[in-house]
């Protein structure tokens, strides 16, 4: 998350918990979705943190809306990334080439970020084209820098309360007329995780929210056009001074 905390930080406090069984927040034995929840509630009230908006990526879009269903009085706005109310993917079947070819990008570009070579021989051919859309420098430093890491710290446990969630045909869609703060969701044209379409039908459920799809990206594109995205965010922040008075 530090393409937002960075930015954000700079004029707001921000916290960026791992959740259960990602990152550092080490888990033993199996749990659910709404465990999350009631971590991230925890959290708040230790943090004695009354009021916030949330940010969520992903996942963390998921729960973004669902904490703000269970605690309407202390969130007070959203900014949705890469994200739905009712997921759905359209990502082809996966080859062993496939994860060969991202094995190989991934160990070299660990060892040497953003070399050139490394992108068009091995990254454009991985899994990766599946994730992003501008295999540039940039985007490669981020998958350096933050998504091996994440990757290898995801639990067994963890990845299997998301496909229980998934596999039961998660849907909140008709809940989301409870949500009254006002919403930012963000998408990439080219999302084979969760798509732009899906993640359009959840914007225009939510009362107030702005959507901005932006072309030729995907499911990782706050790594492919971080400036762009952060300026957009603070676009919407300034335009909306009562979610962080």
């Amino acid at each position: 998350m530090s393409v937002f905390t960075q930015p954000l930080s700079q004029h707001f406090k921000t916290v960026s918990p791992d959740l259960r069984g990602y990152g550092k927040s080490r888990f033993q034995g199996n749990f659910n979705m709404q465990d999350h929840l009631t971590d991230l509630e925890a959290l708040l009230d230790r943090l004695q943190i009354e009021k916030c908006l949330i940010l969520g990526w992903s996942l963390g879009g998921i729960l973004a809306m669902e904490l703000a269903l269970k605690l309407p009085e202390r969130v007070t706005g959203l900014i949705l990334i890469a994200t739905a109310a009712r997921p759905r993917g359209n990502h082809p079947p996966i080859s062993w080439q496939d994860n060969l070819f991202t094995g190989v990008a991934s160990i070299i570009n660990q060892l040497q970020p953003s070399w050139q070579w490394n992108i068009d021989t091995f990254g454009k051919k991985s899994l990766y084209r599946y994730l992003v859309q501008q295999h540039t420098e940039t985007t490669y430093r981020y998958l350096a820098s933050d998504a091996m890491s994440a990757f290898l710290q995801t639990s067994p446990a963890a990845q299997a309360a998301l496909n229980a969630a998934l596999n039961a045909g998660y849907n909140r869609l008709e809940a989301l007329e409870q949500i009254r703060v006002p919403c930012l969701m963000l998408a990439g044209s080219e999302d084979r995780h969760i798509t732009a379409s899906s993640s359009l039908e959840t914007a225009q459920n939510l009362k107030n929210c702005q959507w901005q799809c932006y072309p030729n990206t995907a499911h990782l594109f706050p790594w492919e056009i971080p400036q762009q995205v952060n300026s957009d965010i603070d676009t919407w922040l300034t335009a909306h001074p009562e979610i962080t008075k």
